[in-house]
């Protein structure tokens, strides 16, 4: 069953030990005018997949993230989100992996859920019905014939 979330409202995400990051709920909205930034549109086609990702993540991230905890400058000062310093989170491999695991992952794991089969209502075989005759009901039925 789809499980719809009516609020809307952000969420907190741990992507690393002591590392959180506020974001935007994951909608089609989002997705549609991710898929149009012009940091992802401006991707060469030669580009690998490996690249799209990134630079997908990236316009994503700056759209998504509303505020952070754990995170500073060079000098351990906590700083603000901004473009830039949502670029750079995101240059750090094991925050990107988490960013792709536990918030796009979400809208892939979706995905994947419309293409498995419906379950049965009550068990295994409860939407099921016999279509094979047992062999003796058949054995009797060409002996009467």
């Amino acid at each position: 069953m789809l499980t719809l979330d009516l609020t809307n409202a952000p969420r907190w995400y741990d992507l690393a030990s002591g590392v959180r990051v506020q974001l935007r709920p994951l909608t089609t909205a989002l997705m549609v005018a991710t898929r149009s930034d012009p940091a992802v549109e401006a991707v060469p086609e030669e580009a690998s997949d490996e690249e799209r990702a990134v630079a997908f993540a990236k316009a994503l991230a700056r759209r998504a993230v509303l505020a952070w905890e754990g995170i500073g400058d060079a000098d351990g000062n906590a700083i603000d989100p901004s473009p830039e310093a949502i670029d750079a989170l995101l240059d750090v491999w094991p925050i990107f992996e988490a960013f792709q695991l536990t918030y796009v992952s979400k809208g892939l794991l979706l995905e994947q859920e419309k293409n498995a089969s419906a379950l049965s209502p009550n068990g295994l075989s409860a939407g099921a019905s016999d279509t094979a005759t047992p062999a003796r009901k058949r054995a009797k039925t060409v002996r009467r014939g």
